[in-house]
């Protein structure tokens, strides 16, 4: 059994989708937390109802709309989602950035910065607790994530390594000891990725929601 290809699908999901999460859900998050709009507030708590839907009522309706466009059995269901952001983690991008002072803003905006360039330059590099805890978040989530991959990928070769653990199992029995020993496999990255990140993460965790 491919073990080794399971991980390597999961590293590559997993990377795009943290990279589409973190650039689409910080451009989102310092709208809702710096911009004027009307509706502003409104659409914000609209975004954060959809929160309240689970995931079987969403997964059949997109079951239908990536059959539409041909994406089962390809990696694009499971990457392209992360590139229209998150609830969850806008809504802690955005109770992170009204933490920073708007003298910050107040300063480049005379200097002669645009919106884009304040986000890019001020923002984001003040942000980086925030944004790893998003990355370890969202890491975990495609990591362990089970249901989604069963759904959209068929062929064995494009397996996550969530599905790989599955092989373990059989109708009448598990193979426990290989089971265990993947298992302590699969465990490691998140355990050496939090070791690495762990101040950023705790950080991120502890000035998020500060002011509301």
């Amino acid at each position: 059994m491919p073990f080794g290809r399971f991980a390597l699908n999961t590293l590559f999901i997993a990377a795009l989708a943290i990279l589409g999460n973190l650039l689409s859900c910080t451009i989102i998050a310092y709208g809702f937390a710096r911009l004027r709009a009307p509706g502003k507030n409104f659409s914000f708590i609209l975004m954060l109802s959809t929160m309240m839907l689970v995931e079987p009522v969403r997964i059949i309706p997109l079951y239908i709309e990536f059959n539409k466009l041909g994406w089962i059995d390809s990696y694009l269901p499971l990457i392209v989602p992360a590139f229209f952001g998150s609830p969850f983690y806008i809504f802690l991008l955005r109770q992170f950035f009204m933490n920073i002072p708007l003298e910050l803003e107040e300063a480049a905006l005379i200097d002669g910065a645009n919106r884009l360039q304040i986000l890019w330059k001020v923002i984001v590099p003040l942000s980086k607790p925030a944004l790893a805890a998003i990355a370890i978040f969202n890491f975990q989530g495609v990591w362990n994530d089970f249901l989604y991959p069963l759904v959209f990928l068929h062929k064995q070769s494009n397996y996550t390594i969530a599905l790989g653990l599955n092989f373990f199992r059989s109708t009448y029995t598990v193979h426990w000891g290989y089971l265990m020993a993947a298992s302590i496999v699969a465990l490691l990255p998140m355990v050496i990725i939090f070791f690495i990140a762990q101040r950023y993460f705790i950080q991120g965790i502890t000035f998020t929601g500060i002011k509301g």
